[in-house]
């Protein structure tokens, strides 16, 4: 999860999503690797509405 919340990041920096955009949103940009995400995401609680910036306020994740 790490690895996406920067890659989120990275995102945002170049301006092609905004914070308030959509998780489901970067779904167009991942590909045949939106599948994966999408199931951690939902693992993690994140809905696909949630917005963007929620997924960077986390400091810490509990993977396994």
């Amino acid at each position: 999860m790490v690895k996406l919340q920067r890659k989120v990041s990275s995102l945002l920096n170049s301006q092609v999503i905004q914070p308030e955009d959509s998780i489901g949103k970067i779904a167009l940009l991942y590909g045949d690797e939106w599948a994966y995400w999408k199931k951690e995401l939902l693992d993690f609680g994140f809905s696909m509405q949630d917005p963007v910036q929620e997924l960077l306020l986390v400091d810490q994740w509990d993977e396994e």
